[in-house]
């Protein structure tokens, strides 16, 4: 009996030392097929999570044996992936967009005035402002005139933005706002004028007279909009975002938010490149938190294809004549270029046609080869002139957002010709040249969905399935290269990949639960896929 009592208080006492010598972790996710993303794409079944990161990947019977687990998280099944990574977007733009007239999917100018009108009967605004309008939607193609909006509002000044960003249509209250008529200067863009009247639609540079005569948002209404903003971001499991030109004043709200923990989201943020901008942040070091990284700067090189914009070599196939345009005069942007090559910030470029690609890589090129890890990028490479791909690698970095080439394919040959569609929108020639690609949707010039770029960068079709064989589908990624370029090559991009874009130990317990198996469910159940949960630091975040 006394034998017996030895042994089962030695078998007590060993229980509790084992219990005692436990490492301690905060979550246990298991049952779940588990996308990690490293370098060897392997899968798992579970991971433990502790003080906002991941502690360590396997299989759930081991680290139960190893780890004292607070919190266990049953998957049930579902696959598991590390948050994604949007790598090019308006995050700040998104969120006031939410306080506008939405003028996406609109099918006629009919629509767009419909809603204008509805909105305005809801609202009652001073200045209505509205985005998301695009006339290669319509029937009628042709921009439309500030007509019919001189007649309904002709007290109230109105200004809506095409869906690029690159246009809008100001009604003559606006114009006035503005101080605009046929006599008004400008560069880098267009007043357009019809029969020597001012038609309402102005293109790129000379948009920011208008815009400098709206109102400015208030501080809470930029507070909503940021908060607006991370709330559709989580609901689509992005759990870090790139927003592509902010000034000072809303990068520091942003680091504030953050600093509250109201604002949990991680932001990449490039800086809008102006004077001002950059007189404050070159000369100091890149500003870096868990949550905030803020050490690139954003330049435009020229406009978008949509609004003949695009900056080409040759003369558009639709428009006699007309090249598009550059935004900035060469010297200004190679200047720029100088003073960020001096600085410890990032170079991020926007460029479409494939003259301002050409700039932009050959001043790359000359600025970076004495080597270096600067990882300058290349925002939206989409018309590239064939010659041009040699200029990219992991140094030079193609950003591109897949659904671009389904929302353009309808009349991107109309714009461009057959030849010249031979180096556009061609993911597969970039990620072979460059090695790497980053992804991300450009929202809300696209929709915030990720899944719908998943999709056009795997079948290029568009959510009614056309074409039945893909646009130019030798140009479509795999589904790993695709997953990659939404996570582990987007925080490449960010210079962030030692902490994010893989299920990894070390890096931030930032991961997603999702409905359906995006990497092997037929492509057409792609866009309708749900996010179930959304964790940010290991915390449940939607």
């Amino acid at each position: 009996m006394k034998r017996i009592l030895l042994v089962c208080l030695l078998s007590s006492i060993l229980i509790s030392c084992n219990s005692e010598d436990k490492e301690e972790a905060d979550l246990l996710v298991y049952n779940a097929e588990i996308y990690t993303v490293d370098d060897n794409f392997s899968s798992a079944e579970a991971f433990v999570t502790k003080d906002g990161k991941f502690l360590e990947v396997g299989n759930a019977e081991t680290l139960q044996e190893k780890y004292k687990i607070t919190e266990k998280l049953d998957a049930g099944g579902k696959s598991v992936f590390p948050g994604f990574i949007d790598g090019h977007a308006h995050f700040y733009m998104l969120g006031l967009q939410q306080q506008l007239v939405d003028l996406t999917g609109t099918k006629s100018f009919i629509e767009v005035v419909q809603r204008i009108v509805d909105f305005q009967n809801k609202r009652g605004a001073a200045f209505i402002t509205g985005r998301g309008w695009d006339q290669n939607d319509w029937e009628s193609k042709e921009f439309p005139t500030k007509d019919t909006l001189d007649q309904l509002f002709p007290n109230t000044p109105i200004a809506i933005t095409r869906i690029d960003g690159h246009a809008l249509l100001a009604n003559q209250a606006a114009l006035d706002k503005a101080g605009i008529t046929t006599e008004t200067p400008f560069d880098g863009g267009d007043i357009e004028q019809k029969d020597g009247k001012l038609t309402g639609i102005i293109v790129d540079n000379p948009m920011s007279l208008i815009t400098d005569a709206q109102p400015e948002p208030s501080t809470q209404e930029q507070v909503n909009a940021l908060l607006d903003a991370q709330k559709i971001s989580f609901e689509y499991g992005l759990t870090t975002v790139v927003d592509a030109g902010i000034d000072r004043e809303t990068i520091e709200l942003m680091d504030s938010l953050h600093k509250e923990e109201s604002l949990k989201i991680r932001l990449y943020a490039m800086i809008s490149n102006t004077e001002e901008n950059l007189d404050y942040y070159l000369d100091k070091d890149p500003i870096k938190t868990e949550r905030l990284n803020v050490r690139s700067v954003k330049f435009y090189g020229d406009g978008a294809l949509g609004s003949r914009g695009a900056a080409l070599k040759e003369e558009y196939s639709d428009r006699a004549g007309h090249f598009g345009a550059l935004l900035s005069p060469v010297e200004d942007f190679k200047e720029t270029a100088e003073r960020l090559a001096a600085s410890k910030f990032q170079l991020n470029t926007h460029a479409i046609g494939d003259s301002a690609n050409y700039l932009v890589l050959k001043t790359y090129d000359e600025l970076l080869e004495d080597g270096g890890d600067r990882r300058w990028r290349v925002e939206h490479s989409q018309v590239i002139d064939t010659s041009d791909f040699k200029y990219f690698s992991k140094n030079i970095i193609p950003s591109i957002q897949p659904t671009h080439a389904t929302s353009d394919m309808y009349w991107a040959e109309d714009r461009l010709g057959k030849e010249r569609m031979q180096g556009a929108y061609a993911f597969k020639k970039l990620l072979n040249q460059a090695g790497i690609v980053a992804l991300g949707t450009d929202f809300p010039v696209e929709e915030v969905s990720p899944f719908l770029t998943f999709y056009a960068a795997v079948a290029r079709q568009d959510t009614d399935n056309y074409p039945e064989d893909g646009f130019m589908i030798d140009q479509a990624l795999s589904r790993e290269e695709t997953l990659k370029g939404m996570t582990i090559w987007a925080a490449y991009a960010n210079f962030e990949e030692e902490e994010k874009g893989s299920i990894e130990a070390g890096k931030f317990a930032d991961f997603i639960i999702l409905d359906k198996d995006i990497m092997r469910v037929e492509a057409s159940e792609i866009p309708e896929i749900k996010v179930l949960e959304t964790y940010v630091n290991g915390e449940k975040v939607y």
